[in-house]
């Protein structure tokens, strides 16, 4: 197989990627290990940055996020048993964010490739790629159980942190910073309409915990439990239980309790791999950095490399400049940090640290006070959140 651009993943970065691409007239193709009822049913992130959802529309794959996303025009802060309302429009000149689940982006992306091209294969793993710094660089793969060799101008990683794409930068040129937080995430999906219009982040002495939502019908909650738990350790009673206890404040509100779906936990780190690029081979999304899920940042960090990306290749395409390609880790690396560094501060503001003393406690409470009383620490946030605009 022949083709300009290899995109390695087929999650929402890859289709995002080959979508802005075949619109540009730039041709790929994309290969994803698993398959298709898999990639479509992953379970992840479903807060979209208004940067987001003006890429998903600008390239036409946005009619069922205008249909069922849920807008939401800010975020709650709990703690002292308080309640207090960021408003994001109000703060940010207009932006706001958008629950849609990314289960629902892969599937109107899949659903458009299949349709209008170009080339996605599912259940074709990538195994190896060679000669990255050559003007030909080749994508080894396995699909229906034969090796076959993608040949490629350009190859693109969007096969995550533990993907072959990363691998294949030498050792001499890459650098990784990582930080791994001393707890995790215990997170339900239930079948129980929200007990929320927006989202609530909950900082409390028994933990965080945060309500969140899929539909008007599924809530999504989180609650911060020790690195080493076994969710078989938290039946549902034990769940609801703590949920109600760490999201109570002093006035009416009432969580609602229902079916419990799925449990699951979840690690939590921060990661870069710098540089983003190595002669022809390129990382975007999940392949180049982590952040924990506390800013929302994961799924639009990479939304936000492959616009970049997209656009560098359109211009190749249009003027056979690489202006655009040959600063692309640049660019993208001074949002990724800011993004790294904004989840950083949320997880460390509103996480009860196992060896905390009452003096994280109290500084933790003064930062989150700070923000509900000073205009300027607010806007910061809600900047932050709605995200920052692309680099370029």
């Amino acid at each position: 197989m022949r083709t300009t651009v290899g995109i390695i993943g087929g999650g929402p970065a890859g289709l995002l990627l080959a979508r802005l691409l075949h619109r540009a007239g730039v041709d790929c193709v994309v290969l994803e290990s698993r398959t298709r009822a898999y990639a479509e049913q992953r379970q992840r992130a479903g807060m979209l940055e208004q940067g987001t959802v003006d890429a998903l529309r600008e390239c036409g794959a946005a009619d069922r996020l205008d249909a069922e996303g849920l807008i939401h025009q800010g975020i709650e802060l709990r703690f002292d048993r308080e309640r207090h309302h960021l408003d994001f429009p109000a703060l940010t000149g207009g932006r706001t964010v958008t629950i849609y689940a990314q289960t629902e982006i892969v599937k109107d992306l899949t659903a458009l490739q299949l349709a209008e091209g170009p080339p996605l294969l599912f259940g074709a793993e990538a195994i190896g790629v060679e000669k990255p710094e050559s003007d030909a660089p080749l994508v080894r793969f396995v699909h229906e159980g034969r090796e076959e060799t993608l040949s490629c101008d350009y190859v693109v990683g969007c096969d995550g942190s533990h993907g072959i794409a990363s691998q294949a930068f030498p050792a001499a040129v890459s650098r990784t910073y990582e930080h791994v937080y001393p707890y995790s995430w215990l997170g339900i999906l239930a079948d129980v309409p929200p007990s929320c219009e927006e989202l609530i982040y909950a900082r409390g002495d028994r933990g965080f915990a945060l309500h969140s939502m899929r539909s008007p019908s599924v809530s999504r909650l989180y609650l911060q439990v020790p690195n080493d738990t076994d969710v078989q350790d938290w039946p549902d009673e034990r769940v609801w239980d703590e949920l109600a206890a760490r999201f109570a404040i002093d006035g009416d509100w009432r969580l609602e309790r229902g079916p419990i779906a799925s449990k699951s936990v979840t690690s939590m780190r921060s990661y870069v791999h710098e540089p983003m690029r190595h002669g022809q081979l390129f990382l975007a999304g999940d392949a180049a950095h982590i952040v924990p899920p506390t800013g929302a940042k994961g799924l639009n960090l990479a939304v936000s490399d492959v616009r970049v990306l997209a656009r560098g290749f359109a211009a190749l395409h249009r003027t056979g400049s690489t202006e655009l390609l040959d600063r692309y880790s640049e660019l993208c690396l001074e949002r990724v940090w800011q993004a790294t560094r904004f989840s950083y501060d949320m997880t460390r503001m509103l996480h009860a640290r196992p060896d905390g003393d009452p003096f994280d406690h109290r500084v933790q409470l003064a930062r989150l006070r700070r923000i509900t009383v000073s205009p300027s620490a607010a806007a910061e946030l809600a900047a932050n959140y709605t995200g920052l605009p692309l680099p370029l």
